[in-house]
């Protein structure tokens, strides 16, 4: 079953609240005072995701096999930022593969492609965070040529 990858449409708006919402769970397992999870997460990426569909700045892409949409990425151009010292760049900030298409490569195909569509908008380079739990993110990221630049420390007041 082949796995193919196309910019997410407002139909997806439904399957990407919940794979949103899985995401934000897994984040929030990782480390439950540092991620946020509110209520009604899925409603809030059905509209967080559906809002940066009509956004030119934003890359939206699906992972879909046999018509099923089993995983997503999620990235825009980011203006130069004076507080983290970034310049303009791409910034990943969603990847998301549900569990019956691990292991197929879809998730390197869809950072992949996110890359690829930020770099056509002209950014020279993209960046991303991965939890300090997620292991298995970050050695993918690391095989896709991601390198560690920034530890984030978050201590509760």
């Amino acid at each position: 079953m082949a796995i193919t990858l196309r910019l997410a449409v407002p139909k997806d708006v439904g399957t990407l609240g919940r794979m949103g919402a899985q995401l934000a769970g897994q984040h929030h397992g990782f480390d439950a005072e540092r991620f946020m999870l509110p209520e009604d997460i899925e409603a809030g990426y059905r509209w967080w995701l559906g809002k940066e569909l009509k956004q030119k700045e934003a890359v939206v892409v699906v992972a879909e096999r046999d018509g099923e949409v089993v995983g997503y990425a999620y990235g825009r151009v980011e203006e130069r930022d004076w507080n983290a010292l970034r310049d303009t760049c791409g910034v990943l900030h969603d990847l998301w593969v549900d569990a019956s298409a691990r292991g197929s490569g879809t998730g390197a195909r869809l950072a992949e492609e996110v890359v690829q569509r930020l770099k056509a908008l002209g950014v020279p380079r993209v960046v991303l965070m991965a939890a300090a739990k997620n292991e298995v993110a970050q050695r993918l990221f690391a095989r896709l040529g991601w390198r560690a630049t920034m530890v984030e420390l978050t201590r509760e007041t």
